[in-house]
């Protein structure tokens, strides 16, 4: 299976919108895909599709291999980019060795997945046991098609999830998670006076997956604006007419603003201080974030700004919700545990201020513990708290023959072991488990970076050895 057959079908899948929830399009492309090929398939009432291919000749006494991916993606953008994610294709460049979506996501995660399965299924030379290329919908929004999976919609005994990053790594188990909401319910004030109106902006930070980039010292757009916000209110009293950070629950917020309203005589020493603001993060983060900006711009005027007890609280709280890595690990050398992702603040209807964040765990009562110690300091403030979206973690199984097939295929083909681990990331395999018991899974991908944030990039020649493992692992499992 040619590296350039993959990309041909992944450029195929960059022209198809499928962001979270929107994905009847990608859904409708992966049916007829199989109508093309003559290939047996099934679509549940979610747009869960799995699309079969008969067994080799000589393979059809084998158990099924369920080879999985998910159908949407992340989409994200830079502020500065007019890209429709409901209709625009993904524009990519390759540069050094890499296929990388400049100001969008690439959605790599997990295209590359999908791709992967698609050539497969179409490759008449690979010879294999049957194939069940299983694609599930919403896996970015809350593993949505994963948990409406019903019992026998695939019966494979081995699944491999197409969902990895890292090249050269292989994995058996992830965190589980859950999402905390707060909820603000603010009255609206009219604003008298002389007041002037500035814009503080918190821009140019990295971002990335709030899983697998959680400890890696990124900057947070709405947890710097919020410290912004409670230092200014130690210095000078003003109104909150606006604020908004932040995007996807699974990812790292790259940029934030508040629009406020401020005495003409305090104005002055408000831009010096977010001057010194600037300088203090730019020093603090000048390894992981060089692009990191906090700015004040004077804007045009605002009639209302929220009232001032919820602007405290507001503030208060989201400078005081934690974010980032809560735990390591004691079993495993450098393995973040447990974390909190402080994802997003949005005025996101009328008198209603919504926060979101997202907490991660490999152990149970370490997640729920998180989820509660956030949704107590929002309750201190005043907020209406609920928890959704949750999703068990994987256990591993290192004993399992689809990990010793997939080990031992790796050194026959490149002459090393590759590493075998377990993930902070959520993945679909928990899920699986509990619908599938007894099924063994694994999981593994060629080399991605920057995911969830514009910049995404694929490495095109990890993609080659992914490929290869791929291929060997399901021409040689037992």
């Amino acid at each position: 299976m040619e590296t350039s057959t993959i990309l041909s079908y992944f450029d195929e899948i960059c022209k198809i919108p499928r962001e979270s929830g929107h994905e009847e399009q990608i859904i409708e492309y992966l049916c007829n895909f199989a109508i093309k090929h003559n290939l047996e398939y099934k679509k549940d009432d979610a747009g869960n599709v799995v699309i079969i291919k008969k067994a080799s000749k000589g393979k059809e006494h084998l158990p099924a291999i369920v080879l999985q991916s998910h159908s949407d993606m992340v989409c994200e953008k830079n502020s500065s980019s007019t890209h429709d994610f409901s209709k625009d294709p993904i524009k990519y460049i390759i540069e050094n060795g890499w296929m990388i979506a400049p100001d969008t996501t690439l959605g790599a995660d997990c295209g590359i997945g999908v791709a992967a399965q698609l050539a497969i299924l179409a490759d008449q030379t690979i010879n294999a046991p049957v194939i069940e290329a299983l694609f599930t919908t919403e896996e970015e929004t809350g593993l949505t098609g994963a948990k409406s999976l019903k019992p026998g919609f695939i019966s494979g005994k081995y699944l491999i999830n197409l969902d990895s990053e890292d090249e050269g790594e292989i994995f058996i188990g992830c965190a589980g998670g859950i999402d905390t909401t707060a909820r603000f319910r603010y009255n609206s004030e009219t604003i008298s006076g002389k007041r002037e109106f500035l814009k503080l902006d918190i821009k140019g930070a990295t971002g990335g997956h709030s899983g697998d980039d959680i400890n890696k010292n990124r900057a947070n757009a709405v947890q710097l604006l919020a410290r912004a916000l409670y230092s200014l209110k130690k210095l000078t009293d003003f109104s909150l007419c606006e604020i908004d950070g932040g995007n996807k629950r699974n990812a790292i917020a790259r940029e934030a603003f508040a629009i406020i309203a401020i005495d003409k005589s305090n104005l002055q020493k408000s831009i010096e201080f977010i001057e010194i603001f600037n300088k203090d993060i730019k020093q603090e983060y000048n390894i992981t974030e060089p692009q990191l900006t906090a700015l004040a711009t004077a804007t045009f005027p605002r009639e209302s700004s929220i009232d001032s007890g919820t602007t405290d609280n507001l503030i208060l709280a989201l400078n005081g919700v934690p974010h980032g890595v809560l735990a390591m690990s004691q079993d495993i050398k450098d393995f973040v545990e447990t974390s909190t992702n402080l994802a997003s603040v949005k005025m996101s209807e009328p008198g209603i201020i919504t926060v979101c964040t997202s907490q991660r765990s490999s152990i149970n009562s370490a997640r729920y513990n998180a989820a509660n110690r956030i949704e107590s300091v929002f309750i201190l403030a005043g907020a209406e708290v609920s928890h959704e979206s949750e999703y068990p973690g994987w256990k591993p199984n290192p004993n399992s023959q689809l990990l010793k097939t997939g080990v031992a295929s790796y050194v026959s083909l490149f002459g090393t072991e590759p590493l075998v681990k377990a993930i902070h990331a959520g993945l679909e395999c928990g899920m699986f488990e509990a619908i599938y018991p007894g099924i063994e899974m694994i999981s593994f991908g060629p080399t991605l970076r920057g995911v969830h944030a514009p910049g995404e990039r694929l490495e095109i020649a990890s993609l080659e050895k992914f490929a290869k493992l791929l291929v060997h692992i399901i021409e040689n499992i037992k």
